[in-house]
This record gives C-alpha cells, sequence and structure tokens, in this order.
C-alpha cells in the first residue's frame, strides 16, 4: 500500500487517513471493473453525509464517506466524532442526561469493534503582517483585496476520525434520537420515467450559455470537451438512455472544462491523449461527476470510454501515496466549481423564475473566455515526448493509434 513518511513517531494521521482512502478507492474500482454497468455510488449511498448538526461534509470527504456507507451498507448519513457521541449523554453542564421521571437515560457509545473512519479538514489562521493580530478566516474572506495584503494566511490540514451512528448503540439505547438524525435521511425515489428527468438549473445554464464555456448538444454520437475551442460538445439529451445517463456524461464534460489553465489549472498544454496525467485527468473527471450526480439524487455509471484507464488507476494507486491525496483535492475542488455555478442559477430561478436576469454571469463568462484566449496565445509547443517516456505505460492501456488524438484534442471522446 501507501509508502508513508515516516516521523519520530511513525506515519502521520494525514498519512495513514491517505492509505484508508486509497484502500476504499482500491475497492470501488475493483468494483467497478467487474462490471461497467455497475454505478459509482448504489442507493444506500445516495445520502449526502451529514454530520450530527446536519452540516455537509464537503466533497473529498463526502465522497469517501459515500464510499464507506455504500461498502458497509450503513442505513444513516450522519456521522460524527467519538467525543460528539459521547456528548449526547450529558447536558450543557456536563451533567448525565435524564428522562422525565429523573432516571439517568440510557448510555450511547460507540459499539465495541467498530473501527472509524478518517476526515481531513483545512483550519486556516490568519494573522496581520505587521501588529501580528489574529482575525477569523471568514472575516479575511469579506475583506477588499487591497487589505488582505497585508495579512498572512497559514493553512493547517487537520485529520478527524468519525463514526456513522449506525456503529454506535443509539438505535436501540435512544431510538427517539436515532429516528431524529435520521428523519432528514429521506430514501431517494428515481424518477419512474428518467427519460424525462431534468435538472432545471442545468438546463438553463445549456440554454443561456451560462457555463464557463459553451455547451452544445449536437445530433451525433460523442461527448467530448474541446480543449482548443474550450468547447463542450454533448448529443442531444432524446439521445441518451435516461436523464441520468445525459447529466451524467455532461458534468463530466464540465469538470474536463473546469481543468483548463484559466480555471483551475489541473493539465497543461503537453499532455497527451493515454498518457499517466491524461488517464488521472479521467478519474477526476469521473469522480466529479459520480459526486455531482448524487448530489442530484441519480446514479452515474463508468464512462465507457474511461474504462480503459481503471488498471492505470489501481496501480498508480497501489503504488504512489501521494496519487489519492492530489486526486481528491483535485476532485473537490472540481465538484466545488461546478456545484457553485449550477445552485447560483437554482437560487435566482426560484427567486425569480422564468423572469430571472443572468446578464451579469454571461459577463462574467466572457471575461473568462478573454482570459483563455488570452492565454491560449501564450501557449509555446511542446516537442513531442520520447518513446521512452511512453514505457511507463502499460502496453494494455495504450489506446489504438487509429484514434489520433492530437494535443489539441486531448479530451475529446
Amino acid at each position: 500500500m501507501a509508502k508513508y513518511q515516516y516521523k519520530n513517531n511513525g506515519p502521520s494521521a494525514e498519512d495513514r487517513a491517505l492509505d484508508v482512502f486509497a484502500d476504499l478507492m482500491i475497492k470501488k474500482i475493483e468494483s467497478v471493473s467487474s462490471n461497467w454497468q455497475k454505478p459509482w455510488f448504489t442507493k444506500n449511498a445516495l445520502q449526502w453525509p451529514k454530520n450530527l448538526s446536519g452540516r455537509e461534509y464537503n466533497g473529498m470527504n463526502a465522497l469517501i464517506l459515500m464510499f464507506q456507507q455504500e461498502n458497509k451498507g450503513w442505513n444513516s448519513n450522519r456521522f460524527a466524532t467519538f467525543e460528539r457521541i459521547s456528548s449526547l449523554n450529558f447536558d450543557d453542564n456536563r451533567k448525565p442526561l435524564v428522562d422525565k421521571e429523573g432516571n439517568k437515560l440510557p448510555f450511547v457509545t460507540v459499539t465495541k469493534g467498530e473501527k472509524s473512519t478518517p476526515v481531513m479538514f483545512t483550519s486556516f489562521t490568519v494573522v496581520h503582517k505587521e501588529t501580528h493580530d489574529k482575525i477569523k478566516y471568514d472575516d479575511y474572506k469579506n475583506l477588499p483585496d487591497d487589505e488582505k495584503l497585508n495579512y498572512s494566511v497559514y493553512p493547517k490540514l487537520q485529520v478527524y476520525n468519525v463514526f456513522n451512528i449506525d456503529q454506535t448503540n443509539i438505535k436501540e439505547a435512544r431510538p427517539e434520537l436515532y429516528a431524529k438524525f435520521n428523519q432528514e435521511y429521506e430514501e431517494v425515489q428515481h424518477n419512474n420515467e428518467k427519460e424525462t428527468m431534468e435538472i432545471s438549473a442545468v438546463d438553463t445554464m445549456i440554454k443561456n450559455d451560462l457555463y464557463v464555456c459553451p455547451i452544445k448538444p449536437t445530433q451525433q454520437d460523442r461527448a467530448y470537451y474541446d480543449s482548443n475551442k474550450d468547447t463542450i460538445v454533448v448529443p442531444l439529451k432524446e439521445q441518451f438512455k435516461n436523464g441520468e445517463a445525459f447529466y451524467g456524461t455532461l458534468f463530466h464534460e464540465m469538470s474536463h472544462a473546469s481543468g483548463a489553465q484559466n480555471r483551475l489549472n489541473r493539465f497543461a498544454s503537453g499532455d497527451h491523449f493515454g498518457s499517466p496525467s491524461y488517464a488521472r485527468e479521467e478519474l477526476v473527471a469521473e469522480l466529479t461527476a459520480a459526486l455531482l450526480s448524487t448530489r442530484y439524487g441519480m446514479e452515474k455509471n463508468l464512462k465507457d470510454d474511461s474504462a480503459r484507464y481503471l488498471k492505470s488507476w489501481l496501480s498508480n494507486l497501489k503504488q504512489d501515496p501521494s496519487y489519492i491525496k492530489t486526486t481528491l483535492f483535485d476532485v473537490k475542488r472540481s465538484a466545488n466549481y461546478i456545484s457553485t455555478r449550477v445552485e447560483s442559477i437554482d437560487n435566482r430561478l426560484k427567486r425569480d423564475g422564468v423572469n430571472a436576469d443572468f446578464s451579469d454571469i454571461r459577463e462574467q463568462n466572457k471575461k473568462d473566455s478573454a482570459l483563455f484566449i488570452a492565454n491560449e496565445n501564450k501557449i509555446i509547443d511542446k516537442p513531442k515526448q520520447e518513446e521512452k517516456e511512453e514505457e511507463n505505460i502499460n502496453t494494455s492501456e495504450k489506446i489504438e493509434e487509429n484514434a489520433q488524438e492530437t494535443e489539441h484534442q486531448r479530451f475529446r471522446r
């Protein structure tokens, strides 16, 4: 498994967490490998993970917790640390909770033998460069850009271990509390007529050209992001077997577009079809699409064209401890990049209805496109990779020569 970076007292909490993440990813990819038509997440994992207060976990942690939720078959999407679960036994003054008759309530605890799942959070310390006064990170984010220059920001990655409430005795000891936590755990009801499934905000985004690059549904049989033209092309919705397949494919290509140099900058002009970096980008796009599909209560199957990279993904996960970390962080950023834009449109539709004005979003997209063109003009073509570098790619994973994908078509399907 992962090759730890040992310190004096052994592997760090981050290393151990990444090892758990890698194990879960390997199990999932091996499961998907055995059946390409199997969705990334099935019924048990189609609810977004939350803590006991109802706050949602972020993209990277949500992904891991959903993998674990499906793997273990838990029926709840609520997670908490051991300390938080223990706190359910006491009031605000740390006195044991009692019932109406004054009897102590049954003690809630983690079931013996259950193992936790690590999650990662980044905290930020913000310090004024001259006065050394500290301010909250949320306050820092609200400062004007020129004032932000007066502060130094220090990120710190922290690892916490959480348990699903199905790993506790809460259901037996405090059934009313278990029911309270699970009252928001709604059974995902798939649309019986999936052909008519709609995500209004996404449909509006396409119709009104509100994504960061044009999305062009076209009567043809391929879906791809053309990095040369900065355009997404997908078949018409009615060409897909159902709405889930359409939106899942679209989210995949939207993720590729988010990785352009003037956006999240995940890939460079030297990346070429079939390379290890290209394979990694496919994994980022697949997991991003799986996360976003789950967010909207849909299943996401592995894209056929991505299946060729399964062996490469497994090999990298098993050999390179940094692979899982950088990949999951990129998935988090990609999913957030897309979801914030979809939610912005959704909120405006809810507020203003069909008369909603999107001119500000469209104007920002024009600026984004102008920046894209400026960056593309600065790119100097790199020489072709030597054959020697290709030896790192397993021959069974190489792409047929007749694909003849060019550098400028590296994410075309």
